[in-house]
């Protein structure tokens, strides 16, 4: 099979795996620094998707809220009527209150957390819950009911439908769980009835942060929100896509919270092209006796260009494989966590072409050394 490989690319396969050892911290070196980018930037990736979450998978078209609004978990107070306002717009299918602010959650065992109530009407089912994998979503009609996601049930003390802890004092009684519903917050996601978080926060009943609305078949979205913003001027009127866009914005640059991730992933990259570097030098300069040897038979200077890039070619191709497959999987396992990591085939894709060039510019280093190497160097002991 080696037969049939050009001279350069045999000859790189047999400089790295002539010393094994040496081999194999080199595709170590590789496969961590694969595996420090892809995590951090998966992190990066889970971290925006967590902040939308809730929009993403509302079913709304349109969101309405009083002017100022900057992200989905903040909203201050409008009238109620403003649903019968956006309802009786051309192009509205339907319009729903939803209530969403945080809350003091008392476990059963003692102890408090912050949690985020998100109050929607169960006959639309916009912006409720999602992926239930335990319970019934129709047992939210009955008073004192929610829905909490597995994820956070150590956190909020429950383990099973039934178990009941309080909300603001009143009992909350849990008949359902979701499957991935997190929060990028430490306020874990509790779906309850409107009518139920009305209760849960002492609010008035007249009014709600949002207005959702699902458009008809055929109407535009913009022609609505100009209509809607006519009838309603103190009001943004925001698409699903232009409301996730920007509570992703506020979080991952307003904050600093995203800014700290992404610093975090160019600093994985940075780390990744050092350790990189270092390893595929040292594999070059340990080999210069075999560089020196085909100088001195005559090898021109593209034959030993060609075996290093080879060299870094195939560490490249083997040290990604190995290291996306360790991060899918470590993604796959921050399902069930806290912390969600998203690695997409987007990525794992974009990160071969980093983990080639961290591997050719680690190369260029190394060069200058096997090209510049005396050939008279052969035959000194």
């Amino acid at each position: 099979m080696t037969a049939v490989l050009p001279p350069a690319v045999l000859l790189a396969w047999r400089n790295l795996a002539y010393d094994r050892s040496r081999f194999v911290v080199t595709m170590v070196g590789i496969v961590f620094s694969v595996v420090l980018v892809a995590v951090q930037t998966g992190l990066f990736f889970g971290f925006t998707a967590t902040t939308t979450i809730i929009i993403e998978h509302s079913g709304a078209d349109l969101w309405v809220a009083l002017s100022g609004l900057r992200n989905f978990e903040i909203a201050m107070p409008q009238k109620e009527r403003h649903r019968n306002i956006v309802m009786g717009i051309p192009g509205v299918a339907r319009a729903e209150a939803l209530e969403v602010f945080f809350s003091a959650w008392r476990k059963p065992t003692g102890g408090n957390e912050s949690v985020l109530v998100v109050g929607f009407d169960p006959d639309s089912g916009l912006a409720g819950p999602w992926n239930l994998v335990e319970g019934d979503a129709a047992d939210l009609r009955l008073p004192d009911t929610v829905v909490v996601d597995v994820i956070s049930k150590a956190k909020l003390g429950v383990a099973r439908v039934g178990d009941q802890a309080e909300i603001n004092g009143r009992r909350a009684r849990v008949v359902g769980f979701t499957q991935g519903i997190r929060s990028f917050t430490a306020s874990p996601y509790v779906f309850a009835t409107f009518a139920n978080a009305i209760n849960y926060g002492n609010l008035n009943d007249r009014q709600a942060n949002y207005i959702i609305a699902r458009l008809a078949d055929g109407a535009r979205p913009e022609d609505v929100k100009q209509a809607i913003r006519e009838r309603m001027p103190d009001v943004d009127v925001l698409t699903k896509a232009e409301f996730a866009e920007m509570t992703k914005t506020y979080w991952m640059f307003t904050t600093g919270a995203g800014t700290a991730i992404l610093m975090s992933a160019g600093l994985g990259i940075a780390v990744g092209m050092v350790i990189v570097a270092q390893v595929l030098y040292a594999t070059t300069v340990d080999h210069l006796t075999e560089f020196g040897t085909l100088r001195a038979m005559g090898a021109p200077q593209g034959f030993i260009l060609r075996i290093i890039f080879w060299q870094a070619a195939i560490t490249a191709v083997a040290g990604h494989l190995i290291g996306i497959l360790i991060a899918m999987a470590i993604a796959h396992a921050s399902q069930y966590g806290t912390a969600l990591i998203i690695v997409p085939p987007d990525l794992a894709a974009a990160l071969f072409f980093v983990t080639f060039a961290m591997c050719a510019t680690a190369s260029l280093v190394s060069i200058r050394k096997a090209l510049t190497i005396d050939p008279a160097m052969v035959f000194q002991r």
